[in-house]
């Protein structure tokens, strides 16, 4: 990977990592719904003049269903579930369990498209959904918290937005394939904002946000969605899926520091231990990690 790549690298996986920061700093005022029709809004608006690229007019006559479905369950639901999470637990915690998606978006496309999975891979796999269970465990508690979320709703949220991922993955690939990808992100943007526009109004809150969360919400919307997807596809472009995957290993670290210095948070033991679990079971299931495999003599 070259310099300019792996700078590229680093800078998506800080800014995903600190969409986290972002969200748990807006979600109380404006709550999950809200947030996430904002955001998705506002990177949508950014996003929309890809849609008037020449080249992408014949695709967007012909596939605007199905982007909009993406824009539905790899948008509009894991950002209204990720915003729930930040009502109840630390953003540490939810980019953990937010670097799942590969280990979901491989166990959906053994079972759906019949994709093989070798010894490391279901071996990263299992590591992984042991490490789940455990930080889940470890973690998950039913009282509720200030804001009517108890930190097992919160855990189920991740561990749900972390699926759609991995199944709009799975899902794009299949229906997509061929596609403009720069096309899918800024029309999945507007499918999302779309979805999200009537129940966003209807559960807007009563109070006005202040300007802290609408400048969450802002760079939630222009820095963590539409810069970081200009990102993500620039980065498959040059290096490829597999390297640009490598990002969800990195998410995290910085979604802990980001809370760390800014909201003060603090890791447990356990968090750490479970933490580097998932990740080694996230490095093997995506193969940036393989199992030793002995030589026949």
């Amino acid at each position: 990977m070259k310099a300019r790549d792996a700078i590229e690298l680093l800078a998506l996986a800080a800014l995903w990592g600190m969409s986290f920061l972002f969200m748990r700093v807006a979600a109380p005022e404006f709550g999950a719904v809200p947030m996430a029709a904002v955001r998705v809004a506002g990177a949508a608006v950014c996003l929309s003049p890809l849609l008037f690229i020449a080249s992408h007019r014949a695709p967007l006559r012909r596939y605007w269903r199905t982007i909009a479905f993406v824009g539905v369950i790899h948008s509009a639901l894991p950002f209204m579930l990720f915003a729930t999470a930040a009502l109840a637990i630390n953003t540490g915690l939810s980019a953990i369990f937010n670097a799942t998606t590969a280990m979901w978006a491989a166990l959906i496309a053994w079972l759906w498209l019949g994709e093989p999975l070798n010894r490391s891979r279901a071996f990263g796999l299992l590591l992984g959904l042991a490490g789940v269970v455990g930080l889940a465990w470890d973690s998950a508690s039913f009282k509720l918290g200030e804001h009517g979320v108890s930190p097992a709703v919160a855990i189920a949220a991740c561990l749900g937005a972390a699926f759609c991922y991995g199944f709009s993955a799975n899902y794009a690939k299949r229906k997509l394939e061929g596609v403009p990808p720069l096309l899918v992100a800024a029309g999945s943007q507007l499918g999302a904002a779309a979805a999200l526009a009537l129940p966003g109004a209807w559960l807007w809150p009563a109070s006005n946000p202040s300007i802290t969360s609408w400048s969450s919400v802002a760079a939630l919307a222009v820095l963590c969605t539409a810069a970081a997807y200009i990102l993500y596809y620039r980065l498959i472009a040059h290096v490829g899926a597999a390297k640009t995957s490598t990002v969800t290993l990195l998410v995290p670290l910085f979604a802990v520091a980001w809370g760390a210095v800014f909201l003060a948070e603090t890791l447990t033991p356990a968090m750490v231990f479970f933490c580097a679990v998932i990740l080694l079971g996230t490095a093997l299931t995506t193969g940036v990690l393989r199992w030793p495999v002995r030589q026949a003599a």
